[in-house]
């Protein structure tokens, strides 16, 4: 009968998995990212070794955990966990681009001291566009605001030594 035939056809192709756009908006925001980072190590080395090499370092930190984070993500969003890896390496072009942008502002003569500026409001910016969301939640973690102000205290602080000893 037709029903039969049209089951015995849709049983023989394979499945195409939907996959929910926010793995790919998650994808350009981590291209976006990695230019960021990109863009800051070439602004850092710009500056000296030293202040490259903490830059690094630092971005090497964050990205561990962000990188599996974003992995966790794609596949959620029904990515293969093949799909998944490779979509994750692509988003690396981004940290290639940013770095060859700054080199070439760099050395093209033009002043660059604007690239780590940009690039840490870029870094606050992302930290707080994905923070305040969860700290207007009323459901949020009920810590005292000492604390708050604790931690924001010595997040300055370890700037300044960062600073100093650079």
């Amino acid at each position: 009968t037709e029903k039969e035939k049209k089951k015995a056809v849709n049983e023989k192709t394979p499945s195409v998995q939907k996959i929910n756009p926010a793995g790919y908006l998650n994808l350009l925001v981590n291209t976006m990212d990695n230019f960021t980072h990109g863009l800051a190590i070439a602004g850092s080395f710009c500056v000296s070794t030293r202040v490259g090499m903490f830059t690094t370092a630092a971005i090497v930190i964050h990205e561990i955990p962000h990188e599996v984070g974003d992995y966790a993500i794609l596949v959620r969003s029904g990515f293969s966990k093949n799909q998944a890896i490779i979509a994750q390496l692509s988003t690396s072009a981004g940290g290639m681009l940013g770095a060859i942008f700054g080199l070439v502002s760099a050395s093209s003569g033009r002043e660059s001291l604007w690239m780590l500026p940009f690039t840490a409001g870029g870094f606050i910016y992302i930290a707080l566009v994905s923070l305040i969301p969860d700290l207007l939640e009323e459901n949020a973690c009920k810590m005292p605001w000492w604390r708050d102000i604790i931690h924001v205290g010595l997040g300055a602080a370890l700037v300044g030594y960062t600073a100093t000893v650079t």
